[in-house]
């Protein structure tokens, strides 16, 4: 056996002003681990970066227009923080095809030809002014300004954002600045995927693509996922803000959270008072909290496991990877440990670089890490008998866990699987983690712990309620909650207790469903109600049962011959006198008509699983044939005299009116009093609005007035 020393050496040549040390050396064995310490001091009056993003889309028109006096104040306000201040410009509105954009001939060079003005054509994102410290001439730029437009509400941004990030040398940021990124806009932003709409589904690659200060790839590249923006970010050293409309501020509010060293500033206007205060505030704010990224390269990042705890100018250690309130000249202390799970499915030797990044700084630590997977004798496989697994003896030893720890267990001989599998599946570890010598060694997520025997449970993958996994009262298993006893549902958040679901007679839901949470659940989707009590399409079942009661009513109300019946209905079947002074609330009522023409009341419910029928014993019977036709003879004799009453009437009327003075049979005209011609108009008055949609001012009213004819007047043709 070997066992070889964890080593960590620092390399005190490099000198470093915010950050240190910048260079560190570590040797570790699996199983193993070591701790580091990384100071990250706040300076003061550092000199400042301020690059103006701007939407410049037709509905910022307003807003642009302040812009033009920010400058000079800005710079005025700043000498109290920095001891310089550069300002840049540039300017996005989305990408210039289908469906973002009008691709009318007309429209591509004008967008905003239809409103008789002259606008810029749409595009991705414009570098108009690189990094400079002559506020006058940044103020002359930006007045030169015009706006574009585009179809949709979303803007493309975040697009731009990678751009301005990653062009470094375009846009002129400084080594030794504080780089602020200040992006405003009044719409949300395009994400990453957005772009098939418009054909393009080729993913961004993180590269500057500007020729002649344009952004070239706007049109072939997808937008940026946030992942992809927030680590361009960090690497260039950069903090961002956002100045948005109130309107958009909860998008916003959700997007920041996943971009490190980010800031949001909610404006009710663009003015200049109030994008000065934002970016003062920003400042400080961004500058009072340090934090730190730990990143490790892609090919080793499941193999190695990371921890931060930082130690605050006020003695406290803060929860998270980051310290709040820090003034000026004041050092935060980041405890980092980093252990090695494993080594290489080859068993080689591996160098891997970790990086310590403070956000927004311009220093980082490089932490070197060497793997030691070899023993002197050759690989660690090749150390044991040639005839026995590497595991041998170990597999069973109480001291397992032990011997893990001090890395004398390397190899995972993925061959016996070693009970590393669970019931049913042919995954190692649930495909989150490593078998090693019979035991799975969990993986490391960014979301939250990943754990059980087989990697099967972890804090993140299942439902959330009140902000807890399963909400804090079960288990996350597989994707699903294992609830703890007396709770159920997706998210634990139901009692099982079910004395809510009784109803009156004591069954569960009336013996018609399942008790959910506290409610029924009717199994038949004909039942409704709390407890499953009502059906109000059964009504129609009372059909269904006139074979039941014709077979008891052929043996003449006699409860012993019910026996013969029981092929064709229920069992529980009753004779009553009269059976409609009955009925509850769980009854059906119905009727039944027999050869005979009698009627028969009965009344059916089903109660404890079984049905019953109550059938009445006094029928109501007659010769309904005979009724029936006597019934609709009246009704047409009855009918027939109406109608000559009617007829007698009106010739009566119209008789009247014939022989009344000043009217003769001859003249049947009506003659209008000077009381009706007070009512009527002499002309028609119409009033018809001819209007254009653009612009509203325009607008061409006609008023008409026709002559009516007389009334004595004849037809003229």
């Amino acid at each position: 056996m070997e066992q070889s020393e964890i080593k960590v050496e620092v390399n005190a040549t490099i000198s470093s002003t915010q950050v240190s040390p910048q260079d560190i050396s570590v040797t570790l064995r699996p199983g193993s681990e070591a701790s580091i310490v990384v100071a990250v001091k706040q300076l003061e009056r550092y000199p400042v970066d301020l690059y103006y993003l701007v939407d410049v889309s037709a509905s910022m028109q307003e807003n642009l227009d302040h812009l033009k006096t920010v400058g000079v104040a800005l710079s005025l306000r700043m000498t109290e923080h920095s001891s310089d201040l550069w300002l840049g410009f540039g300017s996005f509105v989305d990408k210039p095809v289908s469906p973002y954009i009008n691709v009318h001939p007309s429209k591509i060079h004008n967008p905003c030809s239809d409103f008789e003005i002259r606008c810029r054509p749409a595009h991705g994102f414009h570098h108009v002014l690189s990094m400079m410290g002559n506020v006058s001439e940044f103020t002359r730029v930006i007045k030169r300004q015009r706006i574009s437009g585009n179809m949709d509400t979303p803007e493309g941004g975040l697009d731009a954002m990678l751009q301005a990030a990653v062009c470094q040398r375009a846009v002129g940021w400084r080594p030794e600045a504080k780089r602020l990124l200040l992006l405003m806009t009044d719409q949300p932003s395009h994400l990453a995927l957005d772009s098939r709409l418009a054909g393009i589904v080729t993913p961004h690659d993180g590269l500057c693509h500007l020729e002649n200060n344009v952004y070239t790839g706007s049109t072939q590249m997808d937008h940026p996922s946030l992942g992809q923006l927030s680590d361009k970010l960090l690497e260039n050293h950069i903090y961002s803000i956002f100045a948005v409309e109130k309107q958009q501020y909860q998008w916003y509010q959700e997007l920041v959270r996943l971009l490190p060293g980010s800031f949001l500033g909610k404006l009710g206007l663009f003015q200049a008072p109030n994008l000065i205060e934002l970016v003062v505030d920003a400042y400080k704010r961004l500058l009072s909290e340090v934090e730190v990224s730990v990143s490790v390269e892609d090919k080793a990042v499941s193999r190695y496991w990371v921890s931060v705890s930082p130690l605050c100018p006020d003695g406290s250690t803060a929860k998270g990877q980051s310290c709040s309130g820090v003034q000026p000249n004041q050092t935060v202390y980041f405890n980092i440990t980093i252990g090695l799970r494993s080594c290489p499915e080859d068993g080689e030797d591996e160098d891997v670089t970790v990086l310590v990044r403070p956000v927004g700084y311009n220093e980082s630590t490089v932490v070197r890490i060497h793997s030691k997977c070899r023993c002197s004798c050759g690989p660690t496989k090749q150390c044991n008998d040639d005839n026995q697994s590497p595991c041998s003896g170990i597999q069973d030893s109480p001291n397992q866990e032990r011997w893990q720890g001090h890395g004398l267990i390397m190899d995972s001989n993925r061959d016996s699987n070693w009970n590393c599998r669970a019931d049913g599946t042919d995954v190692d570890c649930s495909g989150r983690g490593v078998c090693e010598c019979g035991r799975c060694v969990c993986d490391q997520s960014r979301l939250g712990p990943i754990y059980g025997k087989y990697c099967e449970m972890d804090d993140f993958s299942c439902p959330y309620d009140g902000g807890l996994t399963c909400g804090g009262r079960g288990v996350c298993v597989s994707g699903e909650c294992v609830c703890d006893d007396g709770w159920t549902g997706d998210s634990c958040g139901c009692t099982v207790s079910t004395a809510s679901c009784k109803s009156a007679n004591g069954l569960l839901c009336s013996g018609r469903g399942r008790c959910v949470c506290g409610m029924c659940v009717c199994d038949d989707p004909q039942y409704s109600g709390d407890f499953c009590e009502r059906c109000p399409a059964c009504q129609s079942s009372c059909q269904s049962y006139w074979e039941c009661v014709d077979c008891h009513l052929s043996h003449g109300f006699a409860q012993k011959e019910a026996g013969h019946c029981n092929s064709t209905c229920a069992s529980l079947v009753g004779y009553m006198d009269d059976v409609s002074g009955q009925a509850e609330e769980m009854w059906i009522q119905c009727m039944y008509i027999s050869n005979d023409s009698c009627r028969y009341r009965f009344q059916t419910s089903s109660r404890s699983g079984q049905t019953q029928l109550h059938i009445s014993k006094r029928p109501e019977c007659g010769n309904s044939s005979s009724r029936l036709v006597g019934t609709f003879l009246s009704v047409c004799a009855l009918t027939v005299l109406c109608g000559l009453v009617v007829v007698a009437v009106s010739r009566l009327l119209l008789q009247k009116r014939d022989g009344s003075p000043g009217g003769t049979a001859e003249d049947g005209g009506y003659h209008c009093t000077e009381k009706d011609l007070s009512y009527i108009p002499t002309t028609n008055e119409k009033t018809v609005t001819y209007r254009r949609d653009r612009p509203p001012d325009r607008s061409v009213e006609m008023h008409i007035q026709v002559s009516k004819m007389p009334l004595g007047d004849p037809w003229q043709y």
